[in-house]
């Protein structure tokens, strides 16, 4: 195992979201609340899910990712319903550079919860002396994950050009745009 992996918590808590670590049971309630939704999946590098198998499938990689060396894929869940997963958050090791991925279901969208997330988990990131940048990319058209990246302190510094493939749109690669904070 990386040392890097002893140094995330296996819970954040910002004052209305617990981020915490993956279970069997979250695949079931993922399924219900977003990973089927057509409308959530738009911008995302994966189809919307056809069956709960599939997210079945997701969340049992996700629990062995967890604490790999290079990546951490937290739930996200109100702290009044810490069993009931609303989204997730995914910290990626890049060196020394942090590489986020992000989604939270639909009726939870317009509430400030994801740039509490995403600042909550940057700022613990950029206190640990190993990282120095903290990073997200999304879409070109995805003008609301631009704002949440912008609501929670990132600064747009590139266009990135034939970047990401986002099926439910294009087969071939889109533009994205790419923020970071640094410390």
């Amino acid at each position: 195992m990386n040392t890097t992996a002893r140094q995330f918590p296996d819970q954040f808590r910002t004052r209305r979201l617990v981020l915490r670590e993956p279970r069997e049971s979250d695949a079931r309630l993922l399924f219900e609340a977003y990973t089927r939704d057509p409308e959530v999946a738009r911008f995302m590098a994966w189809r919307p899910h056809a069956a709960l198998a599939e997210t079945e499938a997701f969340i049992a990689e996700c629990m062995q990712a967890w604490g790999s060396g290079v990546r951490w894929p937290y739930v996200l869940a109100l702290r009044e319903h810490v069993h009931q997963p609303i989204g997730m958050l995914e910290v990626r090791v890049l060196s020394h550079t942090i590489n986020l991925g992000y989604v939270l279901a639909h009726r939870h969208w317009g509430q400030g919860l994801m740039p509490e997330a995403i600042g909550a988990i940057s700022d613990a990131i950029l206190a640990m002396p190993e990282f120095f940048r903290v990073q997200a990319t999304c879409d070109i058209e995805n003008g609301a994950s631009a704002r949440t990246l912008e609501k929670a302190g990132f600064l747009l510094e590139a266009r990135l050009e034939r970047h990401a493939v986002r099926p439910n749109i294009s087969p071939e690669p889109r533009a994205c745009l790419m923020y970071a904070l640094c410390r």
